[in-house]
């Protein structure tokens, strides 16, 4: 059995936030935060989801506009490879898994973009994931991250059913995200990020 092996060089992120930050992806895409809570969900997921299904739901229901054959093979290579990253940290040294956070100008970190994007690949397969929704033990780890999926416009992660549990207090983070990993990545939210849903 042959396995593909994993592209050892990190991948470029900040071209990739440009990409999904400029006029060339749809308005409604995930941004790079989201997009990284979207490829974990999609890593550890109960049920292998192909890249032909998860790569349209990126982009919010619209296509990218590429320049050209290589810009479109950088910007999906990098997705990629940063999926890639994300399972090779996960099968091999959990501990060294950065997920990507934004962090506002006054330095408070901002989880609740990634928490979206986790959600948005539970959506993918809601069936798969049911049995650890229904699960009050397995639910210790995802109810926070479904917590933090709240927003202005009401919508939440809380939309999908769960065997309900423990309270939390509103600032404290999820025990997945706070595992203490001084290698986390946090992007700074000064670069006028338009809004995606």
């Amino acid at each position: 059995m042959s396995e593909t092996p994993f592209p050892a060089s990190p991948v470029d992120l900040e071209a990739l936030d440009q990409f999904l930050m400029s006029d060339s992806s749809p308005e409604d895409c995930m941004q790079l935060s989201d997009l990284d809570g979207f490829l974990t969900g999609v890593a550890i997921g109960p049920e292998l989801v192909m890249p032909s299904e998860w790569l349209p739901a990126i982009w919010g229901g619209d296509e990218p506009v590429f320049e050209s054959i290589e810009q479109a093979q950088t910007v999906i290579g990098t997705i990629m490879g940063r999926y890639n990253e994300i399972l090779r940290a996960l099968s091999t040294d959990p501990e060294a898994y950065a997920p990507l956070f934004w962090e506002d100008p006054s330095g408070e970190v901002i989880a609740a973009d990634w928490a979206e994007g986790f959600v948005d690949a539970i959506r993918l397969r809601p069936e798969a994931w049911r049995p650890l929704l229904e699960d009050r033990e397995a639910l210790v780890m995802l109810m926070p991250i479904l917590a933090l999926c709240g927003d202005a416009e009401g919508g939440s992660g809380e939309d999908l059913e769960y065997a309900g549990g423990e309270e939390r207090s509103a600032g404290e983070s999820p025990p997945l995200l706070r595992q203490g990993n001084p290698h986390r990545r946090v992007m700074a939210d000064g670069q006028g990020s338009k809004a995606c849903g």
